[in-house]
């Protein structure tokens, strides 16, 4: 994880330690040179850490005590000189530009770091305890008449390896949230670990506990394949099996490129499921929908968004997709979403052509932070759409 923004967090510590030391401390030649020195340690210690994480060979250790005290400290310590060297550095410009006096970048480097401290200690203590149970209504022509009402909850991204300790509650008030809801059908779209199958162990009789008129369906997430810990690939297909099986132990009905059908009389809903679009890519739309006449009422679990625009809606063949994996961001602020930078669809209810997708924000995440992107489970209440 961390190795993937090495260099860019090596990057910014030096520079807004230097940036700082040249345009400040330099120009105070009564400051001893060690108390020069004493800046740039908290910077060079967490360059250390960031060395030291990023040249684990798993994409985050098992110990996530590691990671989740390594983005706090990120938060409070680089973050902010990073804002601060960059307004200040914005501010000295402006002030040179326009012949002012003073430069107005440093009050607002105040201002945003304090907001840069609340969102962090929010986000990883009252953010992520916060769960929203969100009903939608989908009126839709050619819903076969004896799915009127079909109640569908929609869970996703558990990632339970991070509902350890106090937050082991929340997954169960999750959980009891979700029976709550008396679905025709609950819906998982994926990621149900961090990195292996062994961290289902201390909630599997949460998970197993799930109940629905028409049972659980369920599709992979990218972490469910058990890639991103450094094994041996017949231990990472040993691990992604056991994940599969466990779930078919607890009666979910497991979905790898494949559908099956509720029925309801005459009438009858097609429930596909597609595996993962991306990394790793185990997607396969044309497996998935063979053997689905056209003109039945589908709705397909697939864990990655982008599949809506790239191939599912396109297709005219799938009246409702259900995704995850984006988690809402995480992050919201003022309603902005940096996650739309790289997902188009990032969360919510999206239409086109008849066809809907809804992103949900999901109910866990690797780093157990939150901020403007509550967790949730989704209540989907289907209905004929009057004439």
């Amino acid at each position: 994880m961390i190795a993937r923004i090495l260099f860019p967090v090596l990057i910014a510590i030096v520079l807004s330690d230097l940036y700082f030391d040249v345009r400040y401390l330099r120009r105070r030649r009564h400051l001893a040179r060690w108390k020069r020195l004493l800046w740039w340690v908290p910077g060079g210690l967490m360059a250390l850490y960031t060395l030291y994480l990023g040249t684990m060979h798993d994409f985050v250790p098992e110990d996530m005590t590691l990671v989740n005290t390594y983005v706090v400290l990120l938060g409070l310590v680089v973050i902010p000189k990073v804002i601060a060297a960059l307004c200040s550095s914005l501010g000295y410009l402006w002030r040179k530009m326009r012949h002012k006096r003073q430069n107005w970048g440093n009050l607002v480097a105040f201002f945003l770091c304090i907001l840069n401290v609340y969102i962090l200690i929010y986000g990883f203590t009252i953010g992520f305890r916060k769960l929203d149970v969100k009903h939608v209504d989908l009126y839709m022509a050619d819903l076969p008449k004896s799915f009127e009402g079909y109640r569908i909850v929609q869970f996703s991204d558990a990632h339970v390896g991070s509902f350890t300790g106090w937050r082991k509650a929340l997954l169960q008030r999750d959980i009891d949230s979700i029976n709550s809801q008396h679905a025709d059908l609950i819906a998982f779209t994926g990621d149900l670990q961090n990195l292996q199958p062994q961290e289902l162990y201390p909630v599997q009789d949460m998970l197993s506990s799930l109940k629905a008129k028409d049972g659980i369906v369920s599709v992979l997430g990218n972490h469910d394949y058990a890639e991103y810990i450094e094994e041996d690939p017949a231990i990472e297909a040993a691990n992604c099996k056991e994940l599969i099986d466990r779930q078919r132990q607890w009666g979910w009905t497991v979905l790898l490129n494949g559908h099956t059908a509720v029925h309801r009389g005459q009438d009858s809903l097609v429930l596909a499921g597609e595996q993962n679009l991306e990394k790793p890519d185990s997607a396969n739309y044309e497996k998935t929908m063979q053997g689905i006449a056209k003109g039945a009422f589908v709705v397909l679990l697939q864990h990655n968004p982008k599949s809506w625009d790239q191939y599912i809606r396109p297709s005219k063949r799938v009246q409702l997709t259900l995704s995850g994996h984006v988690h809402g961001g995480q992050l919201s602020l003022f309603g902005l979403r940096p996650a739309r930078f790289k997902y188009k669809e990032a969360y919510g209810l999206y239409e086109e052509d008849g066809s809907y997708l809804y992103v949900t924000s999901g109910i866990g995440a690797l780093l157990p932070f939150r901020f403007g992107a509550t967790a949730e489970i989704v209540v989907i209440t289907l209905h004929q759409k009057k004439s």
